[in-house]
């Protein structure tokens, strides 16, 4: 089992920053490939941004690259989502998923945190 809690959610102007960050505990943090994703009201869950068990490799969603960073600290079981220039339509609640493949996340399956909303205002 997984654990997961995220934090750092909270109201931000366009055009302002927000970094969440994801705490795990339970099983062995670097085993598992973590990713975000959000839902906003009314629609479905989409996936944000991913990375590798060693923090070499990252994914992002067209709508946020070059604007999100997504990042782990495996000493500190924590994968963190550094989030610039933020738009309205990034209204939503995030979270945090660890899985052995991506693919197990974006299909629904692994370990879920419950979330962090995130509301920016024009």
């Amino acid at each position: 089992q997984v654990q997961l809690l995220e934090s750092g959610g909270g109201l931000v102007q366009a055009g302002g920053s927000l970094r969440l960050s994801c705490a795990a505990s339970g099983r062995t943090f670097n085993n598992y490939r973590m990713g975000w994703f959000r839902q906003a009201p009314g629609k479905e869950r989409e996936f944000v941004a991913a990375i590798s068990w060693g923090g070499d490799t990252t994914y992002y969603a067209d709508s946020v690259k070059g604007r999100f960073t997504i990042s782990r600290d495996n000493a500190k079981n924590t994968v963190y989502l550094q989030m610039n220039s933020l738009k309205p339509e990034d209204t939503a609640v995030y979270r945090c998923a660890a899985a052995a493949m991506i693919a197990t996340m974006i299909n629904g399956m692994g370990y879920w945190g419950k979330g962090t909303l995130v509301t920016v205002s024009s």
